[in-house]
């Protein structure tokens, strides 16, 4: 018991940083893909599959995937009109690490999109894997 009153700080730290490693994975909600499932499904049906990247503008630039459509997060409510033709296709919701995706995909479900999938670990690990993309990296090359 002294142990524990005397290293309560430590003890609590480590608490809390094991906690902050886990948030990313308790956030996830809704479907998912992994880059091999994405691939197939965009192969499978180039005009059954949205891929919507919900980044920044300057992100976007920089590298996305191919024929991806981008609406920022923050404007995605405003411009959700945008996307109706949509509805009952597959949509493939792309951000940097996957976090974003999933508020972006809460908010289509419940706009009545019916196949919603987030990519795990977004566009970082969708280049991680060596996966080609759009964009000013390869303009650069």
């Amino acid at each position: 018991m002294k142990f524990i009153i005397d290293n309560i700080f430590l003890i609590g730290l480590a608490v809390l940083s094991g906690g902050a490693l886990l948030l990313p994975y308790l956030q996830q909600r809704g479907n998912s893909l992994t880059s091999l499932q994405a691939t197939q499904m965009i192969n499978r049906g180039k005009t059954q599959t949205l891929v919507l990247d919900v980044r920044d503008a300057a992100a976007f630039a920089a590298a996305h995937l191919r024929d991806a459509k981008h609406i920022p997060v923050k404007e995605l409510t405003q411009r959700i009109t945008e996307l109706e033709k949509f509805k009952a296709k597959n949509v493939i919701v792309v951000c940097q690490s996957g976090t974003q995706s999933s508020r972006a995909a809460a908010l289509l479900q419940k706009a009545g999109f019916e196949n919603v999938f987030g990519l795990n670990g977004g566009i970082a690990g969708w280049q991680s894997q060596g996966l080609p993309t759009a964009g000013l990296k390869e303009l650069n090359s």
